[in-house]
């Protein structure tokens, strides 16, 4: 989930950006020090928005730097238990998909991917359905829901879990699939009927 969160903090401008506005500095400073960064409360920090309330610098005896209180807005993602994501297959492996969404990526274990036996075909180099024949290959998109979450201090040490066993998640394909099975089904009942 994306959210906007303000916060107030302190932070020290380097001499090296005194050539730039306060304004400029002060972003280039928070940018270094949040974006890209996990906060746990917050989750992914993407971005650094509107500085505003910058106070006068505050010079410490020793460091060059200028240190400043500032007010400014974060843009954030963190996913949350149960949260549906679309997102791309980016990598396949036996054990099952990595997902791509947003600025960050998700597993859906090879178990969690359909009630079928799934297996990789190196040939095809997609993972696909013992019984279902559904097909899940590199690029495809996807919804799926997570069901854990263990965000760390960096997205590489970060660990999102996903599945699509349930009704509604998977790639789109298989829910046409469904409901042409479904349809078939209701068109042999109703002639069984007669």
């Amino acid at each position: 989930m994306y959210e906007l969160v303000t916060m107030e903090d302190k932070v020290r401008i380097d001499p090296k950006l005194f050539s730039k506005s306060l304004e400029e500095s002060a972003i280039e400073a928070l940018k270094e020090r949040y974006e890209g960064k996990i906060k746990p409360d917050l989750g992914v920090v993407i971005a650094i928005t509107n500085p505003r309330n910058i106070s006068e610098g505050k010079i410490i005896p020793g460091d060059g730097g200028t240190y400043h209180k500032i007010t400014f807005d974060l843009l954030t993602f963190k996913p949350e238990i149960h949260e549906i994501i679309k997102g791309k297959v980016f990598e396949l492996t036996e054990f099952g998909a990595f997902i791509r969404f947003g600025p960050i990526d998700g597993l859906v274990h090879i178990s969690q991917i359909t009630d079928d036996y799934m297996s990789l075909n190196p040939k095809t180099e997609a993972l696909t359905g013992r019984d279902s024949k559904k097909v899940i290959k590199k690029d495809d998109e996807v919804t799926a829901r997570v069901i854990a979450i263990s965000l760390k201090n960096s997205i590489t040490e970060s660990k999102i879990n996903l599945t699509m066993r349930q009704e509604g998640l998977g790639k789109e394909e298989w829910l046409k699939l469904k409901k042409k099975k479904t349809k078939k089904e209701t068109k042999k009942k109703k002639e069984k009927k007669k």
